[in-house]
C-alpha cells in the first residue's frame, strides 16, 4: 500500500526571528545528555517515533547509535517535569557550512498537546545558534504531530522546500 506524504522544509536565518514560546513552569528543566547515552536518544526515537513513522534507524545496531552520538557535531537535549521524561531534540551542527540542523524533535504521548512544543523548540532554535550558526532548519511532513508545522511556522521558521513522497 502506497501513501502519499507531505515534507516540508523550514528554516530561520537569525535569533531575532525567533518568536518564542514561554516556559511553563520552573518544574521543567531541558539538559544536554553528557555523558552521552544512545539509550536515551534511542528511546526517545522509538516511543514518540512510533506514531509518526519515524523508520529510518529501526535497524540501527547499538554499534550505530553509539557512533551517532558519539559524533562531535550531534548534541541531545532532554526536557523533563521534575525526574519525568517529557521530550527531546537532536542537534546537527555542520560547522563548515554555519548551520545547524534539528534532526529529531518530538513530547510524549502523555505531554502532547500541553502547549510545550513551543517552549522547546524556542529552546532548540536559541541552542541552534550557537557557534556562529547563520541558519537553522527542519523538516517535518504530514505524519508528524498534527501541530508541528504550525509550531515551527508560528516561532518564526520559514518553509524554503516543499515535496510529495509516496511511501
Amino acid at each position: 500500500m502506497t501513501s502519499e506524504v507531505k515534507r516540508n522544509y523550514l528554516e530561520i536565518n537569525s535569533l531575532q526571528d525567533l518568536k518564542e514560546g514561554k516556559k511553563p513552569s520552573n518544574d521543567y528543566s531541558l539538559n544536554l545528555i553528557d555523558p552521552i547515552n544512545f539509550q536515551l536518544n534511542k528511546f526517545f526515537y522509538k516511543t514518540i517515533g512510533k506514531n509518526h513513522n519515524w523508520m529510518d534507524r529501526l535497524s540501527w545496531s547499538e554499534e550505530n547509535w553509539i557512533n551517532y552520538v558519539s559524533s562531535q557535531n550531534v548534541r541531545t537535549y532532554v526536557f523533563k517535569l521534575k525526574e519525568d521524561l517529557v521530550g527531546f531534540f537532536e542537534l546537527i551542527f555542520h560547522f563548515e557550512k554555519n548551520e545547524t540542523e534539528i534532526a529529531y524533535f518530538g513530547i510524549l504521548e502523555e505531554y502532547q498537546n500541553k502547549k510545550l512544543g513551543s517552549y522547546l523548540l524556542s529552546e532548540a532554535i536559541k541552542l541552534s545558534f550557537q557557534n556562529h550558526t547563520k541558519r537553522v532548519w527542519v523538516h517535518t511532513c504530514s505524519l508528524d504531530h498534527k501541530n508541528a508545522l504550525k509550531n515551527y511556522i508560528s516561532r518564526g521558521m520559514k518553509i524554503y522546500k516543499t515535496e510529495t513522497l509516496n511511501i
